[in-house]
């Protein structure tokens, strides 16, 4: 019988040989996020949120035109924007809110999409001063990797709520806000993604639960080992793929590019 790390040792191996990353351009893959979320329901409330991305050249992002909600998002309705949230194409308007997220790029390098929204089981739990509990094998991948911000600085559409929250989210890669709802800091488009999608499973768990009784958290070794195998790049592609062949099921059109055709950002 093999043992356990020898057997990790080899489905690793598998994985990484034989496990194709999603190549779509980044435009493409910021509509199917956009989608995907659209449909899990992160924009229930209408335009609450938001959705960025690091363009090619330093201090660009990619995000929504205000007005625009994700479960409807095109291939033009993506503008870039500059370090201080301007439209370079001088007309367009960003989400005001969107703000905060340049806070979170400029302390983290390595992050390369944000996501923030406010899904329903993630909201209602971050009305409770509780914190996220990692207590079921597929909320692993937020195991020491969910901070907590307990105090809502106010509407994010200024500088300061940028710093507060930037702070608050630390190394990790995810933030439960109180009185808000849920950020994602991926390192690519497909990692923000998912991780929001899981995000807001686990916390509609973890309400399941509490009505039920005590919560048991996972034994730290235990999460730890199955965080790092679930957020490896390849499962992540694959779950992102997973969503996004359900959205061009239900919407084989959003990702044709109009007359205004963004030019395939990499």
């Amino acid at each position: 019988m093999n043992s356990k790390n020898a057997t990790r040792d080899r489905v690793d191996e598998e994985i990484a040989r034989k496990v194709q990353l999603d190549t779509r351009p980044l435009d493409e893959k910021l509509v199917l996020a956009c989608r995907m979320l659209g449909a899990a329901g992160h924009w229930h409330g209408g335009l609450a949120g938001q959705i960025s991305a690091r363009g090619v050249d330093p201090g660009t992002y990619w995000t929504l035109k205000f007005g625009i909600g994700a479960d409807e998002a095109m291939i033009d309705d993506l503008i870039l924007v500059d370090d201080d949230l301007r439209p370079l194409d001088g007309t367009s308007l960003p989400n005001p809110a969107t703000r905060f997220h340049l806070w979170v790029y400029r302390a983290r390098p390595d992050v390369q999409s944000i996501v923030h929204t406010h899904p329903p089981a993630t909201s209602a739990l971050s009305m409770t001063g509780q914190a996220l509990v990692v207590s079921h094998m597929d909320a692993t991948p937020l195991f020491d990797n969910c901070a907590y911000l307990a105090d809502w600085p106010g509407l994010p559409i200024a500088d300061d709520e940028g710093s507060i929250i930037s702070q608050a989210l630390g190394s990790k890669k995810t933030l439960l806000l109180a009185h808000h709802g849920l950020l994602t800091a991926g390192a690519s488009i497909e990692e923000a993604a998912v991780l929001a999608l899981w995000l807001e499973q686990a916390a509609a768990a973890q309400l399941r639960a509490a009505a039920l009784g005590s919560i048991t958290p996972v034994k730290p070794e235990l999460a730890r080992e199955s965080r790092d195998f679930l957020l490896k790049p390849e499962i992540i592609s694959l779950t992102f793929q997973y969503f996004a062949r359900a959205v061009l099921r239900e919407s084989g059109d959003c990702l044709h590019r109009g007359t205004e055709g963004n030019v395939n950002p990499q």
